[in-house]
């Protein structure tokens, strides 16, 4: 069974997480965060996965710390998988409607890392949450799991729609990019 796991412990945060992609989606996530938790919940069910997030942070500064480095333990884990996988699919893409809000994930498991970030929200928080922490989020996950990661909000008027179909596309897309494949997508022989 493909199964990662990874922790991690500042002097700001501790952090614990395991993965492991299976179709049950049994998923158990608590970081302090409510709306951080529901974020990571979409995007893990939606790629599939299941496993548990527990994090541990400074909140009385502010959730950055702990959402940074929940994306840095969660961008390794899925670097553990890759090399679980060994020859994953590669590739993947999805766009997901969320009522007024559109948003699309485009990646590749190349180990390359790489973010290209083309959102803006149309207010600057989510309840309490600040949504400029959803980039902060996804540039530590893929530098750590060495992925090409393009995020796009085509269009949105509530923020919280706009983060969620950007996080429950980003699932779907890490599922099919994470899939096994019968051989390399490379022309140079390797990632």
């Amino acid at each position: 069974m493909v199964q990662a796991r990874i922790e991690r412990k500042t002097a700001e945060t501790q952090v614990r997480a395991e993965l492991s992609p299976d179709p049950a989606r049994t998923l158990q996530i608590d970081t302090g965060i409510g709306f951080f938790d529901h974020m990571l919940s979409a995007m893990l069910f939606h790629g599939a996965f299941s496993g548990q997030i527990e994090a541990r942070g400074d909140l009385a500064v502010d959730a950055h710390h702990t959402v940074e480095d929940v994306g840095i333990c969660l961008g390794k884990v899925f670097a553990e998988l890759q090399a679980q996988i060994a020859t994953p699919t590669r590739y993947g893409r999805a766009a997901v409607p969320m009522d007024d809000a559109l948003g699309e994930a485009v990646l590749d498991v190349s180990g390359r890392a790489y973010l290209v970030y083309r959102v803006e929200y149309p207010q600057a928080y989510a309840g309490t949450f600040d949504l400029a922490l959803v980039r902060e989020f996804f540039q530590a996950f893929m530098s750590n799991a060495a992925i090409t990661l393009h995020l796009i909000g085509h269009y949105a008027i509530n923020g919280h729609h706009l983060a969620e179909a950007l996080f429950k596309a980003t699932g779907q897309a890490l599922a099919q990019g994470y899939a096994p494949a019968q051989q390399l997508l490379s022309t140079k022989g390797s990632l």
